[in-house]
């Protein structure tokens, strides 16, 4: 069995305890990845010790600098995309397709971020006072922690560390325990392009390193992406830690589909947000809202489609649904099935674990769809984080907009019509921080913001220009070259 190390200070590193835990393989629990490091806060602590070591040398680096370094990552990202790609699906599940596409996110997210170290731009002010300047400045924040789930395990990351080290900031990465090998060829990747010993170090663990990577006083700012709840807490500590927090948190993403929409298109849309990377993304369609008019037409052509979805391994070409990531998961999925049924929806296709030949020595569960789910019911409004779909009937469009916002999530959202004025007003009405016309919740590009409302986030966004903003500090500076004492904030009118 092979076993990995944490990468701290430029090197690989055992847990200070010793300690490890074991990766397996969600489409064959026989098949161990490997060994990783149990690491805890002692760990933590080495890591931080490291990014503080090298911190004024790293801001010191030109930001155009910062940035050729990272274009050169992204270059081995592409360099290494189909390795990388398969040890992704390996150890979390989702078919090559779809990790060859999360590691494209990174490579996109290193080149943007290489141009961006040529675009950190202050403002300059005019002063209300005679003979001085007024000018701004982007600082580093200092030590980061980011901490992210196991679902896309390079490109969210990506998404918070190559702005974080853009930036002039030091990192700890704690990983997700359920996909740690991916953070390792991440690390790799880092070294190769060129990135300072301690600039980025990995921590392997569980809850504990997570913990103490939040509660260390020299971390200055922590990364989030997982659960609400554990999201929440973070927030808490951070406020009384005084910290600054950057959370990606839940969804219960809901698609509507009007009575005038390319039904066709539509079909699609839903079968690839509702049953893509097996349901387990935060923009998973989780909510179908379907108008009246076309609802048992729309939904037998959904169920006949859907019972048709390949499951398998998703290091087969022919896979089209992988296994859920792991035994906790599973159960969960299967208890909202069973609080479904319990509710009074009609469970209409799938229905649980599937453990037919090959697939049984997995975690695997069927496309599930539940019918007439209305909005009193868990599963319209809890996240399930698997593929099980709810489908609601809409009376009209206004009421397919009541029903999207009806959630205590506001992250992704999807409305198919073919009326250009509906569509306006599903952008303005709609409580989400994504929106898609004609298209599905699912789906990121690396230009834009990425993030939600309402319990998705707490107001920071992903991707994109608006990433940079958590990861650096303004400073103002004034420049006054009157050789006299000019009073500012006094009445000087």
């Amino acid at each position: 069995m092979e076993r990995f190390k944490n990468y701290i200070n430029g090197a690989w590193v055992d847990a200070l305890s010793g300690k490890t835990f074991q990766n397996l393989n969600p489409a064959d629990q026989r098949d161990c990845i490997g060994e990783f490091p149990e690491s805890d806060a002692a760990d933590i602590d080495a890591a931080v010790k490291a990014c503080k070591a090298a911190e004024r040398s790293w801001m010191l680096t030109p930001a155009p600098k910062r940035g050729d370094i990272l274009r050169r990552a992204g270059d081995i990202f592409t360099r290494r995309k189909t390795e990388l790609s398969r040890i992704m699906t390996r150890e979390m599940g989702k078919p090559t397709f779809e990790t060859a596409g999360d590691v494209q996110e990174a490579i996109d997210t290193c080149y943007y971020a290489a141009t961006e170290g040529r675009r950190l731009f202050g403002y300059t002010a005019p002063s209300e006072l005679e003979n001085k300047m007024n000018l701004s400045f982007r600082m580093p924040v200092g030590v980061c922690g980011i901490i992210t789930a196991w679902n896309f395990p390079i490109a969210v990351p990506s998404w918070k560390i190559i702005p974080a080290l853009l930036c002039g900031n030091t990192v700890v990465f704690k990983p997700s325990e359920d996909a740690p090998h991916s953070a390792v060829v991440f690390a790799e990747i880092l070294e190769e392009a060129g990135v300072p010993p301690g600039v980025f170090n990995v921590v392997h663990g569980k809850g504990a390193s997570g913990a103490a990577l939040v509660e260390h006083p020299a971390v200055r700012l922590i990364a989030f992406t997982g659960s609400t709840q554990t999201g929440t807490s973070i927030a808490a500590r951070c406020g009384a830690l005084n910290k600054k927090c950057s959370l990606e948190m839940g969804g219960k993403n809901a698609l509507a589909v009007m009575e005038d929409a390319d039904q066709e298109l539509a079909l699609e849309g839903v079968l690839w947000g509702a049953f893509g990377t097996t349901g387990q993304r935060c923009t998973a369609t989780s909510r179908l809202i379907v108008h009246k008019d076309i609802y048992e037409e729309f939904t037998n052509k959904l169920i006949t489609h859907a019972s048709k979805l390949r499951l398998g391994s998703g290091l087969e070409p022919d896979t089209q649904v992988g296994p859920v990531i792991n035994e906790r998961q599973l159960e969960k999925i299967e208890r909202y099935i069973q609080i479904g049924r319990d509710e009074g929806a009609t469970l209409a296709l799938g229905g649980g674990r599937d453990d037919g030949p090959k697939l049984g020595v997995g975690l695997f569960v069927k496309p599930t769809i539940f019918l007439d789910v209305t909005p009193s019911m868990r599963i319209f409004r809890e996240e399930i984080f698997g593929p099980v779909l709810a489908v609601t009937k809409a009376e009209s469009f206004e009421h397919a907009i009541e029903l999207i916002n009806d959630c205590e999530y506001g992250l992704s959202s999807s409305i198919f019509t073919s009326d250009v004025n509906r569509a306006f007003r599903a952008i303005r009405d709609i409580e989400a921080g994504i929106t898609y016309i004609n298209a599905p919740t699912i789906g990121a590009e690396a230009h834009m913001p990425f993030g939600g409302v309402k319990g998705t986030g707490n107001g920071h966004r992903e991707g994109g220009w608006t990433a940079y903003d958590i990861f650096t500090e303004w400073k103002t500076v004034y420049v006054d070259f009157s050789s006299k004492l000019q009073r500012a904030q006094i009445d000087n009118y």
